[in-house]
């Protein structure tokens, strides 16, 4: 079989007329050695998808948003060792220093104001404005970590940088892209697109499965600025992807620093740089990033050392592109990479299915099977687990810096940022006592009753529900609309002294205090 051959079986659950699908580019040693285009890139009207489908890139923006504000650095407009007080004094006061560098490579703390937005009641398809979601921001001065100390991806950190380097330029986001970046590549279709509402040439119809299975079509309802709201072509990424490659000699310097190592407090070096990730795969080093929006999905990673890379952009929710491309590089690369394991491992770990909490916590994720292979589910979804060493295993999701080994005991030992963890399985169901009652978190403004199984959150912006079920004597999971793409759960809820804390990938500790 052939290399295109093995990339278009890849896709061909996506290759329909009636799907929407993907666009993908594989170079090698600076050539296009595979092209291809999977699916529909609106099935109202019956329109392809190509090269220049414009689509959503969703969290690729974040490469350039660093990168503008590295070029905004060299021209003393701002600091990436500064505070970010001192260009958004509007923010509430944290218990410790937040630098734009700490911004930039998710080791802010600062929790997620998507995820903050659910917990306020205001889904992510109702209209909102950047207005809503600074009052969102400006209000929660809690942090999941002291900064530096561990990653977690946050979008606020992006918008707080998308908003600085605007206000520092005294230019819009879309004019500094232009002006700095797109217009000298020739990237004519890569902007800033606010609102899945706004009108482009080519612009693509982003989907979802709905309820009953079907294909839907679904709108973002936030206004997305540097943090995640460009939109870009297959066309245009191959360029940006070779410019990352082969930067003109004034990057060179800016482009180094998005790569270079950094370390948390303990020493260990972080998976996500600055606005790109640098990792391993199957002994072989890979540098870039992905994105998820409303109905769709994205990759872009390239293996230096190989000169290859690989380009997807997809217009379904449903895809993982980052997995899609380790599995792309399996064929065009497999005779450069370490073999694999013995499956003796992997079928250890599947054995191990089951749901697993943290040791004292409420922290959840679970273990079991995906086509053949142990996965790895938590709010976040469900992904591959890859074998990273002998019994070690990290979930094909780049923005989770841990791995997974089994125990002796039957546990779950977990690494994170270079810190040891201690999960437990429990069982899938259990009774504890009754939490019917009213709670609040007064920085988020949220207020929420719990009469049974059923939980109503509220505040000034939204109402939310959800149902909970217990899993443990002290911790129950709780269900409802979440972030688009994801199934499972939305977060745990752990009964503590103190009230309820709220837990998701994104989210840690949440309390909510009795009333």
């Amino acid at each position: 079989m052939t290399v295109s051959a093995a990339i278009d079986r890849i896709f061909s659950r996506w290759a329909g007329q009636d799907s929407p699908g993907a666009v993908v580019g594989v170079t090698r040693n600076g050539a296009l050695v595979h092209e291809g285009a999977y699916g529909m890139a609106d099935l109202s009207h019956g329109i392809p998808l190509d090269r220049r489908s414009v689509i959503r890139i969703g969290s690729q923006s974040k490469q350039f948003t660093v990168l503008l504000a590295l070029m905004l650095e060299a021209e003393g407009k701002l600091s990436m060792t500064d505070e970010v007080h001192r260009y958004a004094p509007w923010l509430p006061k944290y218990p410790h220093p937040i630098t734009l560098q700490h911004l930039a490579t998710n080791t802010s703390g600062l929790r997620d104001f998507l995820e903050m937005s659910i917990w306020s009641g205001l889904p992510l398809a109702a209209g909102a404005t950047r207005a809503t979601s600074r009052t969102i921001i400006g209000r929660h001065g809690e942090v999941n970590f002291v900064p530096g100390s561990a990653m977690l991806y946050s979008n606020t950190g992006f918008f707080l940088l998308s908003e600085i380097i605007e206000e520092v330029s005294g230019r819009s986001y879309n004019e500094l892209l232009s002006s700095y970046i797109t217009n000298r590549l020739g990237m004519a279709d890569t902007r800033l697109m606010w609102r899945d509402t706004e009108i482009l040439p080519r612009l693509v119809s982003m989907h979802m499965r709905g309820a009953g299975g079907d294909w839907e079509t679904v709108r973002w309802g936030f206004p997305i600025g540097g943090e995640g709201g460009m939109v870009s072509t297959l066309t245009d990424m191959l360029t940006w992807q070779a410019t990352l490659a082969r930067p003109p000699a004034e990057w060179v310097s800016y482009l180094a620093r998005m790569t270079a190592p950094v370390h948390y407090t303990n020493g260990t070096e972080t998976l996500y740089r600055m606005g790109l990730v640098v990792d391993s795969y199957r002994g072989l080093r890979g540098i870039g990033h992905g994105g998820g929006v409303a109905g769709g999905k994205s990759e872009s990673i390239r293996f230096p050392d190989q000169v290859a890379g690989v380009v997807i952009l997809g217009n379904l929710s449903e895809m993982n592109p980052f997995s899609l491309a380790r599995r792309i590089v399996d064929v065009v690369l497999e005779r450069e990479m370490t073999p694999r394991f013995a499956p003796a491992g992997a079928a250890a770990m599947m054995a191990a299915a089951g749901v697993y909490r943290e040791v004292g916590g409420g922290d959840v994720f679970e273990i079991g099977v995906l086509e053949g292979e142990p996965s790895f589910s938590s709010t976040g979804g469900t992904t591959r687990l890859d074998e990273v060493s002998p019994g070690v295993f990290a979930p094909e999701r780049p923005t989770m810096h841990l791995t997974l080994s089994l125990a002796g005991d039957g546990a779950m030992d977990m690494v994170m940022c270079g810190q040891k963890f201690r999960y437990q399985r429990v069982p899938t169901s259990a009774t504890g006592k009754s939490i019917s009652g009213n709670y609040r978190n007064a920085g988020l403004g949220i207020e929420v009753a719990i009469d049974g199984t059923s939980m109503l959150i509220r505040s000034d912006v939204g109402a939310m529900r959800a149902t909970l079920n217990w899993i443990d004597e002290d911790l129950m999971l709780m269900r409802g609309e979440g972030i688009f793409g994801r199934g499972g759960w939305m977060a745990s809820l752990r009964v503590t002294g103190d009230g309820l804390e709220l837990t998701s990938d994104r989210t840690k500790g949440l309390l909510l205090r009795p009333v």
